[in-house]
This record gives C-alpha cells, structure tokens and sequence, in this order.
C-alpha cells in the first residue's frame, strides 16, 4: 500500500490509500494500529510529508562511493547524527536557504527512509525487517559550511536547519519492496541528473542499520532512519555544485516515486 498524508479542505490532517489511478482513498484510524481504508475518496487541499516523525536518525557515510568521493576511510560502525523534526518538510514546498543564519553551501542528498511502525529495542538483523513499517524518499539537505567549517565538529547545526528534511511523496508499506537495498535512486538537480545509482551500494544494509540503532535504544513507532547518500553530492564535485534560489530538486527512488522541491533563500 502506498500511504499519503493530506490536509483536507476543512483543515483536518488525514491519511489515505494512494490508489492506481491516483485517487487517494481516505484512511479511518492510526496507521500503526487498527485502521481500515474507507470507500471515500480523500479531498485533499494539500499533500504533506507522508508522515509527522516522532525523530529523525540520519547516517552518515553509508555508500562506498560517496565515503570515497569525500576522502573518507570506510567506517567500523554506522555514524549516527540526528535532524530535528523541525527540518520535515512537505513535497512541493520549497528548501529555504538559511540567510539569518548565512549558509553559502547547502547542498542536496538524495536518501531512502525507513518508517518504523512499531516499538524496537536490540533487533537483531535476523528480526529487523518485523519493525519496519515502509520506506519514503527523502532529502538530507546540509549546510556544509555550517556542518564542517562552522559547527564544532558536530554535523547537526548544518544538518538541521527548517526544511532541511523534505519527506515523500508516500510510505510504501514493506510488502511492496522486497529488498530495500535494490532500489535505483536518482537525485537531478534543475533538470541535470547529478547522483544515480543503486541502494546495493550500502556499507550497512537496512537490517544492520536498524540492529545497530536499535541497542539499548528504543526507537519509537514513526522513527524515521535516513540511510546515507550516494556519491555526485554538490561538495563532491569540481566547481562545487550548491544549491540556489530557483533550483528545483527532485529524489526519484525506483518503486517509490519522485519527492521534489523548488529553492528559496530565507
């Protein structure tokens, strides 16, 4: 099933069943509990991110190629930071340049999320997958400056900025993706294609990621794990390619669809 989420014409914050046809079919109840897709027909005044998360785990350096685009040794274990939830942002609406807070280098990351729909706790890679809702598109937007230069050595200032997380265009359920880690994702940036590749590229695979987060650590039903970023990122490449007001970025993953946002400065 391919799950949206919707503001309705009354203001009313809904889920619903994306049919074939692209008609979306209202959801009665919580998507991680007892709910039932009803015969009406959602009326949406405006599409939100797929899901409000109760936090944002993100992955650092998690792709072969973009651990050796940016100079860095393969790492022993998954490198965690965290985005606030302040960073969500909706498909179609716009990634704001920080100007109050001047970044010169924001930069786009096309990355597959993990939903999870249920409460985890020391999974193993063996039972991982149980806690696993679906999985969205989403884009790590990052302040380099800020997350390199400017940020103390921790990533989470440039990582999490407003809008700096944009989320969609829907949870597919994990029955429609049998393996999470052979899906092609591509990022284009204005029309030119600039990351493509396929998830098999990980260094830790979905059920390594949720094992490792997962110890002595709960992770909560509507955690969002973002899994790393391919290489072709905009500090990867030579003249750097930043992100600026009138670009439009979209983040296509094989299965999923296509999550895209137009650029402004603050």
């Amino acid at each position: 099933m391919k799950i949206v989420r919707y503001q309705d014409g009354q203001g009313k914050v809904r889920c619903g069943a994306l049919q074939g046809d692209g008609a979306v079919r209202r959801i009665e109840g919580d998507i991680f509990g007892a709910h039932e897709v009803t015969s009406e027909t959602a009326q949406e005044a405006k599409r939100l991110a797929p899901i409000l998360p109760s936090a944002i785990l993100a992955i650092g350096l998690n792709y072969r190629e973009h651990a050796r685009e940016s100079g860095a040794k393969i790492p022993d274990f998954p490198i965690l930071f965290f985005k606030g939830v302040n960073s969500l942002q909706n498909p179609g609406d716009p990634i704001v340049i920080p100007t109050h807070l001047r970044s010169n280098e924001v930069d786009y990351e096309a990355e597959l999320a993990i939903v999870i729909g249920k409460a985890c706790k020391n999974a193993s890679k063996s039972n991982a997958m149980d806690y696993v809702y679906g999985y969205t598109c989403a884009n790590d937007v990052s302040a380099r400056d800020w997350q390199i230069k400017f940020g103390g050595s921790q990533w989470c200032r440039g990582k999490t900025f407003d809008t700096f997380c944009p989320l969609g265009p829907c949870i597919v359920t994990k029955d429609e993706i049998a393996n999470p880690n052979d899906l092609r994702m591509r990022c284009t940036v204005s029309g030119e294609v600039l990351q493509d590749i396929n998830t098999s590229d990980m260094i830790f695979d979905v059920p390594a990621l949720i094992e490792f987060l997962s110890g002595s650590t709960t992770l909560l039903p509507g955690t969002v794990i973002l899994t790393g970023t391919p290489q072709g990122v905009g500090m990867g490449r030579e003249p750097k390619r930043w992100l600026h007001a009138g670009d439009t970025v979209t983040v296509e993953i094989e299965k999923i669809g296509s999550l895209t946002n137009p650029v402004v400065e603050e």
